[in-house]
């Protein structure tokens, strides 16, 4: 009503309004929220709200005398629009609206601060009333004391008064006396090494001088005990330091709970780290300068400021072994440390222990804190894992390459892988590394070492083969490469899978399981260390025998011997005898002592001993040298595997050059296809093409090894026939080569287990098409004996001055087959000679005489061919001749049945064959040569056919010899 009032009083008389018009204006100046519908307009829209408010012209703010009504009217007084007006008062109203609603938005915001201070007023109304009572109080009894005391009781209590303050003053001069006596006990305390006690003290001062701190000797004592605090913090990370190379749970303890009182618990594991790192350089660089200041002729040269790289680059051949040993056991137990600090934060560290959960739930700032230093050292302790062993193996990788070893003798090369590899095991232990740095260093060097060390391998081979007399090298019996002490590992490794085979249904906490279970960190953590150098006596290899090899005499026969004699009751006296001479009737003597032999007396040996030459040894020692280096550092298993295979290669071939190709008899053409193709592999990779005249040398890849073609050592005599042309040293190379495969063949399953999967098929096809075919060169090697131990040629001779167109039949077979048989027991007795001096196998046996015998069967048909004129009487004479053969041979040896029995019976059946079935019986038979099929026609029996037929046969013999070409 007042605004209204003052409205109307502004206005001039000529203007006033009627009474309903100022009602109207009166309803227009209401508040905002009797307008329904303009609040429906501005309601809920605070960017409307805010544009509007600061649309308000400034000087309504800017006192509390401003009076906008008088402001407002004096604007339209100049000039009266209604229009203009009610725009106007639109626009007020507006505004008067949107201040409203922001003047009611920061009541309601600010209620809950107005209660509170409101609380506030009302509390210290009552504080301030209160004090009234008090001091009402105080002044009442202050009055009575006016009254009452006198002034000798006023003296006695400001004498007491004075007797308590300098009660007070004595226990303040008595703390300053002990604060500044706590220097002493600080340095006692640091002696001591008991950094908790000396930094409680020294804090407990600290708030103690606080306290006095209006005393001027105590503000001076105060920035004392302050760098007492930081010594005690030096010396504290001079004794963290310490627990890197030599940890003890009792000082280390002490240390951590010094830290924890100083409130820098994840400042200790950073200083912790860092020392660890400086802890293996350290170490690293001063294990390796000891060993190069103990070297000879470095006088004058500053190693001290040399990079450690360089540094490992001066270390001689001599000291790099023991160097390395003592930088990996300095480094073991920089690890063990390491390891041993992270087990005590798991079992000791209060910061690391596992919060309850009500704790936890409790919200408090000192257990966040907990859980974010428990989290902390957490994290930095497993990463320091990876991180301290990435620094051991840098520095282990850069001592590695600093030297090439890549001649370095081949126990010393073992050694250093040896000791690699157990630092490897301890890394992946210790966090779980592969150690790739590590592997790939030792694969450098390895690879260049095994190289040049396969290479000089191979020619020492070749020597040895190409000076091996091939005698006969005595060992014992039960002999195999696990006597050798290459193979030492081996045996106990095998050893070891038997033992662990019976063990398989123990308990798991045997003890014998616990044991094998142990890791380095457990095994060597409070003694030991795992890189001392081991000295284990060598077992001495017990390979020879005692007496060398014995002669076959002392072997028993068999059981069923007696049972295979037959009973020659009925046989003529005259083929119970080795050689009868149809024309004096007297036996021939020789320098062998004729003798009938039962078949008792076998030259051969079922079971013989080892047949090894010292090349044979040389080889095996060699298959264990490359194992140990395969075992040790499988990242190069399949290329030592390779390297095995050539050794057994070359041998393979040298056997097969010295005794089969340089022969003169055509033994190659009895070669296997198997053993041909491998042949022609070894000769293709293996060895060198001989250079031809006017035509450039071949080149060999430097990573591929040739040698020359091998030459037969001059000491040993091939072309006695006294001696069956070197059987002797046929027998030893042959057998030697077979005791090689057998050896190879045991060392498949640990080949197969070395090499990855996906070089299986390497292996598997090198035992199929090499070792497992090693026992055919048998047949060409022995071959050679066959064919010029009797003289083939000259029973042909005889066979052809022999008359076959007899016209009686004889009781009496040919001179031929008394020769013939003679010759068999000759070449019996000199094989029964050989078998004297080195074992015969009976395999080998066999052969030899199945080659003989096939031989003298080939003989007979040749022989037989050779007649111009045959008749019925004369073809009884070839069959009583070769039945005279058949019945000497059997006394002779036992082989049954005969070889090529048939070949010969056959033949000599075909001289009673038809016309009609002698055309079909020659296509039949392709096994003889087209001179014996043409023989056949031509001869006796042709002289019954047709001159046509004899042509026609002739014709069908000439079409198959075309065939066979």
């Amino acid at each position: 009503m007042a605004l209204r009032k003052k409205f109307r009083s502004l206005l001039p008389k000529s203007k006033q309004r009627s009474s309903q018009e100022d009602e109207d204006i009166s309803q227009h100046l209401e508040p905002v929220y009797k307008y329904k519908e303009d609040e429906r307009e501005f309601a809920n829209d605070p960017a409307a709200d805010a544009e509007v408010i600061a649309s308000i012209e400034q000087i309504y703010f800017s006192d509390d005398s401003f009076d906008s009504s008088k402001y407002e009217l004096e604007k339209l007084s100049a000039e009266w629009d209604p229009d203009r007006v009610d725009e106007k008062r639109d626009t007020l109203r507006r505004q008067l609206q949107s201040v409203s609603k922001k003047v009611s938005d920061l009541v309601l915001e600010n209620h809950s601060a107005y209660v509170k201070e409101l609380q506030r007023v009302m509390e210290l109304k009552k504080s301030l009333q209160t004090a009234n009572v008090i001091c009402a109080n105080g002044r009442r009894q202050l009055s009575q004391a006016k009254t009452d005391f006198t002034v000798a009781s006023l003296s006695i209590l400001a004498k007491h008064r004075k007797r308590l303050q300098l009660i007070s003053l004595m226990r303040s001069l008595h703390t300053i006396k002990t604060l500044q006596r706590t220097d002493i006990r600080l340095r006692e305390m640091m002696e001591e090494e008991d950094y908790p006690g000396a930094i409680q003290l020294c804090l407990e001062c600290q708030k103690a001088a606080s306290t006095f701190k209006h005393f001027t000797c105590i503000s001076e004592l105060n920035s004392k005990l302050q760098d007492t605090l930081e010594m005690i913090e030096e010396q504290l990370d001079h004794a963290l330091c310490k627990t890197c190379s030599n940890f003890d749970t009792h000082h280390y303890d002490k240390v951590q709970t010094a830290y924890r009182l100083l409130g820098k618990t994840q400042t200790a594991m950073d200083q912790l780290h860092m020392h660890f790192t400086s802890a293996i350089h350290n170490t690293a660089f001063t294990m390796v300068l000891g060993y190069i200041e103990l070297c000879s002729g470095n006088e004058g040269i500053n190693f001290q400021k040399m990079p450690y790289r360089d540094l490992c680059g001066n270390v001689t051949v001599e000291m790099y072994i023991p160097c390395l040993v003592d930088l990996c056991k300095a480094l073991w137990e920089v690890m063990k440390s390491y390891h041993k600090t992270i087990e005590w934060h798991e079992k000791f560290d209060p910061a690391t222990q596992p919060v309850n959960a009500s704790e936890t739930e409790g919200g408090s700032s000192a257990n966040v804190e907990a859980n974010l230093n428990r989290m902390y050292i957490k994290k930095k302790l497993e990463h320091g894992l990876t991180r301290i062993w990435q620094d051991v193996q840098q520095k282990v990788k850069t001592y590695l390459l600093g030297t090439d070893l890549a001649y370095f003798k081949f126990d010393d090369f073992l050694n250093v892988l040896n000791l690699i590899n157990r630092l490897m095991e301890i890394g992946e232990e210790f966090c779980g590394s592969k150690s790739e740095g590590l592997q790939d260093s030792i694969r450098q060097q390895s690879a260049n070492y095994f190289k040049n060390y396969h290479r000089a391998r191979m020619d020492e081979l070749r020597m040895f083969l190409e000076n091996e007399a091939w005698e006969l090298c005595p060992v014992r019996s039960s002999f195999s490469i696990l006597n050798l002490q290459e193979f030492k590992s081996l045996k106990k490794s095998a050893i070891q899978v038997d033992v662990t085979k019976e063990e398989t249904n123990s308990p798991l906490d045997s003890p014998k399981h616990q044991n094998q279970e142990l890791g380095y960190f457990v095994k060597y953590g409070t003694h030991g260390n795992p890189f001392e150098v081991q000295i284990e006596e060598e077992e001495g290899e017990d390979v020879m025998a005692a007496n060398g090899y014995e002669s076959d005499d002392a072997i028993q026969d068999d059981e069923n011997d007696n049972e295979d004699d037959s009973d020659d009751s009925d046989v003529p006296e005259e083929l119970k005898l080795e050689y009868v001479d149809e024309q004096t009737g007297e036996q021939p003597t020789n320098k062998f002592t004729t003798r009938s032999r039962k078949k008792s007396d076998k030259p051969y040996t079922k079971s013989p001993p080892p047949i090894v030459t010292n090349t044979t040894l040389n080889v095996l020692r060699f298959f264990g040298k490359y194992m140990q280096m395969m075992r040790v550092l499988k990242s190069i298993a399949f290329d030592v595997t390779i390297c095995m295979s050539q050794l057994f290669d070359y041998y393979l071939f040298a056997v097969y050059s010295f005794f089969v190709s340089n022969s003169n008899d055509n033994s190659t053409r009895v070669l296997g296809s198997r053993l041909t193709t491998s042949l022609k592999r070894i000769q293709d990779n293996l060895i060198q093409q001989t250079a031809i005249p006017g035509m450039p040398s071949p080149t060999t890849p430097e990573d591929k090894i040739k040698l020359p073609y091998p030459h037969l050592s001059p000491v040993v005599d091939m072309t006695d026939l006294n001696r069956l042309f070197g059987l002797s040293e046929r027998i030893v190379a042959t057998e030697s080569l077979l005791f090689l495969a057998q050896q190879f063949q045991f060392l498949q399953p640990h080949l197969e287990a070395m090499i990855p999967a996906s070089k299986k098929p390497f292996l598997q096809q090198f035992y199929s098409q090499t070792i497992m075919v090693a026992s055919e060169l048998r047949t060409p090697v022995y071959r050679s004996v066959a064919t010029k131990a009797i003289d083939f040629e000259d029973m042909i001779q005889m066979m052809a001055n022999v008359k076959w167109d007899i016209k009686e039949i004889m009781s009496q077979h040919s001179a031929y087959v008394d020769w013939l048989l003679e010759e068999l027991q000759v070449f019996d007795l000199r094989v029964q000679d050989v078998a004297r001096r080195v074992p015969l196998p009976q395999p080998v046996y066999y052969i030899l005489w199945e080659h003989i015998i096939r031989l003298c069967n080939w003989t007979f048909v040749e022989g037989f061919a050779t007649a111009k004129k045959c008749s019925n009487e004369g073809r009884a004479l070839m069959q009583l001749d070769f039945q005279q053969f058949l019945m000497k041979l059997e006394k002779l040896t036992d082989i049954r049945p005969i070889p090529d029995r048939e070949y010969v019976e056959t033949y000599i059946k075909a001289f009673y064959l038809a016309e009609d079935d002698m055309e079909q019986w020659i296509r039949d038979h392709r096994e003889y040569s087209s001179k014996q099929l043409t023989n056949l026609v031509l001869s006796g029996v042709g002289s019954l056919f047709q001159k046509k037929s004899r042509q026609k046969l002739v014709q069908v013999i000439e079409e198959i010899d075309k065939l066979r070409r």
